[in-house]
């Protein structure tokens, strides 16, 4: 993709955001875009938003699962950017038509004390971090899922943000050091379990997600700072929350937290 559809990208990207009207499959229109091209699409998009006045507050990584990746005939996680008007409170109220299409998933945050970028082990994942907490992440599409009988491919999905529209994080705060492969939540829509998973979900362990978002973010000349939460990954499959949902999420003794769809 050449600067100019980059920047078209990203402006329409945002458009669609404030819009509420999803665009058409980037994918589509640019057949030949690589996952450079779909990484500098979602800077183009985010420039926009910090143009605005929008602040980075962290990251998110998505696609660590295998059922998602190899939905979409990949074997890498992506990642997308958290900005500050994207996190809600415990047991906050989602306003309406504040999303198109909203989704949320299960996942275990990571709250940063020290940088991280390049190659770094998994004993320098655990010194940087200051603590891990229960997060939900709000899921929301500014391109189309299906178009003319093509779906969206890794190109869309990276270029939207990695999918990313909002956070719900949790009050408790724990020892990244703990054992986070047994961390679960049981996930609730309206009162009826719909989703139960564990952080063994997420590359067999959430904090491979944190190793592989430093290396992606040094190849871009970026890096984790300080204080920036880093979302590692869901473990659930993304639930559909329409117009007047209660998500519930029970992760038992790390912690528990609640949201409402208006």
């Amino acid at each position: 993709m050449t600067p100019d559809q980059i920047a078209a990208a990203g402006g329409s990207l945002y458009l669609a955001e404030h819009s509420r009207m999803q665009r058409g499959l980037l994918s589509a229109e640019y057949p030949s875009a690589t996952m450079d091209d779909a990484y500098a699409v979602q800077r183009a998009f985010i420039d926009r938003k910090l143009a605005a006045g929008r602040q980075v507050i962290g990251w998110k990584i998505g696609l660590t699962s295998r059922a998602m990746q190899q939905q979409l005939n990949i074997t890498t996680p992506d990642s997308g950017v958290l900005l500050d008007d994207m996190a809600f409170a415990d047991g906050c109220t989602i306003p309406a038509n504040r999303f198109i299409a909203p989704r949320i998933e299960a996942e275990i945050a990571f709250v940063m004390k020290a940088p991280l970028d390049g190659e770094v082990t998994r004993d320098e994942v655990l010194a940087a971090t200051d603590y891990v907490a229960p997060a939900l992440e709000i899921l929301d599409t500014r391109i189309l899922r299906t178009q003319d009988g093509k779906t969206r491919t890794i190109i869309d999905t990276i270029s939207d943000n990695a999918a990313n529209a909002g956070i719900v994080m949790g009050n408790a705060r724990h020892d990244p050091a703990m054992n986070l492969r047994w961390v679960g939540a049981i996930v609730k829509r309206d009162g009826v379990v719909e989703e139960t998973g564990l952080g063994a979900g997420v590359l067999d362990d959430p904090i491979t997600g944190i190793i592989w978002l430093a290396r992606r973010m040094g190849q871009y000349g970026q890096r984790i700072e300080p204080g920036q939460i880093i979302l590692s990954g869901s473990f659930i499959r993304a639930m559909e929350c329409p117009s007047g949902a209660h998500i519930d999420a029970d992760f038992g003794p790390f912690g528990h937290l609640t949201c409402t769809f208006a």
